[in-house]
């Protein structure tokens, strides 16, 4: 594979919205398998970092890179600082499944039997067991808060010096069961979905979690609104802005009480 059937090969993927360049270095490099330039956007790919039988490597690490030139075309030519943060591996995620789906990549995890037999190990044994555990620490919790109360004791201070661990993981360990979410998801994956309160973008993240997204690409939907009824809009607009002028009226009330004492 050369440098234009690269390129030809992530435009069959996604197209992009600014030109670009596949160049191989000609080189072989310790640090780093390719690089982007967002100034002139171009790819540099290392070619001599892969053996002839890497050819999906190679392909992985310039999916990687155009990843970088996509994010830059978003972003209007630039990047962040941080180049490496959740919208970029959300770009870089989605490519690589449209590069699946149309076999330009192959995902290999799947292609060792041991590793496919341990993955289950882990999501079984692990994620799922320890996410059940938490969730079942939670509901002992609850139960914890309200003997407390009953006992006209401050529930805070029974987690601070009775059971020693951190208030904010006791609550959310209560609010992983009060949510009601899947173990399988891992303690990890049930933490970030405890901080969502909105009840909609809570089901939507989990079950894009269920479906294999990466948290990073979870993150990104989340910031998308989510489709809803126009009436519905209206009807919340309305509620809002009746709140705001309630709170004016309040307001200009108390100030004219005011100006008139002096």
């Amino acid at each position: 594979m050369n440098q234009d059937q690269v390129k030809t090969m992530l435009l069959s993927i996604e197209d992009a919205p600014l030109d670009f360049s596949v160049i191989f270095s000609g080189k072989k490099s310790k640090k780093v398998n390719g690089l982007y330039k967002v100034e002139s956007r171009e790819i540099i790919l290392h070619n001599r970092n892969f053996s002839p039988n890497e050819e999906n490597l190679l392909i992985y690490t310039a999916i990687h890179e155009y990843a970088h030139h996509l994010h830059a075309c978003a972003k209007k030519g630039t990047l962040p600082l941080r180049a490496h943060n959740h919208e970029f591996w959300a770009v870089f995620h989605a490519l690589l499944e449209k590069a699946e789906a149309k076999d330009v990549y192959r995902n290999i995890f799947s292609d060792s039997p041991e590793l496919s037999k341990l993955t289950e190990e882990i999501r079984k044994k692990y994620l799922a067991e320890n996410g059940g555990l938490v969730k079942a620490l939670g509901k002992a919790l609850i139960k914890a808060n309200e003997l407390c109360d009953a006992l006209g004791a401050r529930f805070d201070d029974y987690i601070d010096r009775v059971l020693c661990i951190p208030r904010n993981a006791a609550r959310v360990a209560m609010k992983m069961f009060q949510y009601g979410l899947n173990p399988q998801l891992g303690p990890d994956n049930m933490k970030f979905l405890a901080g969502i309160r909105d009840d909609e973008k809570r089901l939507t993240a989990e079950h894009a979690l269920l479906s294999g997204k990466s948290p990073d690409s979870v993150r990104e939907l989340l910031k998308k609104p989510l489709d809803e009824d126009p009436k519905e809009q209206l009807e919340k607009e309305r509620a809002r802005l009746s709140r705001t002028i309630e709170s004016l009226k309040k307001r200009l009330s108390e100030v004219e009480r005011e100006l008139e004492e002096l």
